[in-house]
């Protein structure tokens, strides 16, 4: 195909996410300089999102039979990115300003340079419309975290995660790759449209069905769906909290964008049993994460089996996937992705800077109220919000998957949801209790007590305002979903 200038248009948010990355390691070759790395990776990223403007205006166009960028692409683009500076902003606050006793002892900057790597991996995942490049984009995003989460080697708990992350995610690639081998062996095409359109013709066979069999356990894997979710407290636990943050919002919903994409334009691999199968992995994911996050005493692990569930309400969405299921599954990640990175947010400035562990013991949040009043608001604000109490954008997200839900009928999935919801109220209040009560002569590990002053602290302080503004007024949230809906080919 030829290149027009529509093209580079269309394309300058990866484009720009990429140049980033080399400018990133050039910096880092010609002279180490913490405050410089964060810097350049903060514009280029910040550029990479502006550029979403001029590009919805060429859209959509398919660049190669690989990308289709349209405005389903960009909205999950625009996610993903900004996902992305949240993480980077955490990152370095958590890192602290210099090396030695107040900061992380190791180099610093090739954190930004791997996260810069793997938001672009997340970018060509959202616009992948072929197997190939959905596989592609999942490896440039999955291979940079291998790194990120091992990224404190020094400590024995992230190098346990980090090799854990990478022999169970490389397993999982490998089921990936099997299954799309079985699905072109049958169909003969690795398009999404083609293989909806070749499956559709000839029927559901044992091949096709051991082929999507095979893509759903490694997309199980990458979402940490039950019962492909042992990986998650663990890593979650060990990856360093800027890490545990990327991993829980950029990295989920990249993979979740191209599932639904793949799930719309592909009747094949959607009914059937393959919803049944779906139904299971949503009812146990719903269940087992919100029970097993019961007993949690650390934040990063109760966090982790949260995210089992959320991934689990989502599923409810996606097995809709008629009416209103794409715009709630928009809705819901957009809400899900606020309250993670503020949640992750206050655990990386607790952790500010670098101590040799984080601050993610429970005990350690007792009494937090009455010496970082503002931080423990913000958390409480996120609790509420993940909790899905009204007044905060997490109930809207419930909400408009539940709405999904009913219209599809799927009443065994929502009682699950609804079982699952009051559950995990009980442990979310749990934390929010810990946080006012009182603990006198105990001396914890606080934030910086200028931590509001800090980027970090802005961007928390702004993200959980937004939480609230979206909870009591989500409007804008839902027109800017409705016209990034997927459009059939």
């Amino acid at each position: 195909m030829e290149f027009t200038q529509q093209h580079f248009i269309a394309l300058l948010p990866l484009l720009i996410t990429g140049a980033t990355a080399i400018a990133v390691m050039l910096a880092i070759a010609w002279r180490r300089n913490h405050g410089l790395s964060f810097v350049i990776t903060s514009v280029g990223l910040t550029l990479a999102l502006v550029s979403i403007v001029p590009a919805l205006r060429v859209a959509p166009l398919d660049v190669t039979p690989l990308l289709r960028l349209d405005a389903f692409a960009y909205f999950y683009s625009a996610v993903v990115l900004v996902a992305t500076l949240a993480c980077v902003t955490l990152a370095h606050a958590y890192l602290g300003e210099k090396a030695g006793a107040d900061g992380f002892p190791g180099n610093r900057e090739e954190l930004y340079l791997l996260m810069a790597l793997s938001a672009a991996g997340g970018l060509v995942l959202v616009s992948a419309q072929h197997l190939a490049g959905f596989f592609i984009g999942l490896e440039l995003l999955s291979v940079p975290v291998y790194g990120l989460v091992a990224y404190a080697f020094f400590n024995k708990r992230s190098l346990e995660a980090g090799i854990k992350y990478t022999v169970l995610s490389a397993a999982a690639s490998a089921f990936l790759l099997f299954g799309m081998a079985l699905l072109y062996a049958e169909s003969g095409s690795l398009s999404f449209a083609g293989l909806g359109a070749s499956l559709a013709a000839q029927g559901s066979s044992v091949l096709v069905q051991a082929g999507i069999g095979m893509m759903l356990i490694g997309l199980g894997f990458k979402l940490s769906l039950a019962p492909f979710h042992l990986w998650t407290p663990d890593v979650y636990e060990g990856a360093p909290a800027p890490v545990a943050t990327f991993l829980a919002t950029v990295s989920k919903v990249a993979v979740f964008a191209v599932l639904l994409r793949l799930y719309q334009l592909s009747p094949a691999t959607s009914g059937g049993w393959l919803n049944d199968a779906l139904s299971l992995i949503a009812i146990a994911s719903i269940l087992i994460g919100n029970l097993l996050a019961l007993n949690q005493s650390n934040l990063k692990r109760l966090l982790g089996y949260s995210s089992i569930a959320h991934f689990g309400y989502l599923l409810v969405a996606l097995i809709a996937s008629k009416g209103l299921a794409v715009e709630a599954i928009g809705v819901y990640l957009v809400t899900y992705v606020l309250t993670t990175l503020g949640a992750f947010g206050v655990i990386t400035l607790m952790s500010s800077p670098f101590q040799g562990r984080d601050a993610d013991a429970l005990y350690e949040y007792r009494g937090l109220f009455w010496r970082r009043p503002y931080l423990t608001a913000v958390l409480t604000v996120m609790m509420l919000s993940l909790a899905g109490i009204p007044l905060t954008a997490g109930f809207i997200g419930k909400f408009y998957v539940i709405a999904s839900g009913v219209e599809s009928q799927l009443w065994w999935l929502l009682g699950a949801l609804i079982i699952g919801s009051a559950v995990g109220l009980f442990y979310y209040l749990r934390v929010m209790v810990t946080l006012y009560l009182v603990e006198p002569g105990m001396r914890r590990h606080d934030a910086p007590i200028n931590w509001g002053q800090r980027a970090g602290g802005v961007m928390l302080l702004a993200i959980s305002v937004l939480a609230f503004f979206l909870g009591v007024y989500p409007q804008p949230l839902l027109e800017l979903v409705q016209q990034a809906g997927l459009v059939a080919l």
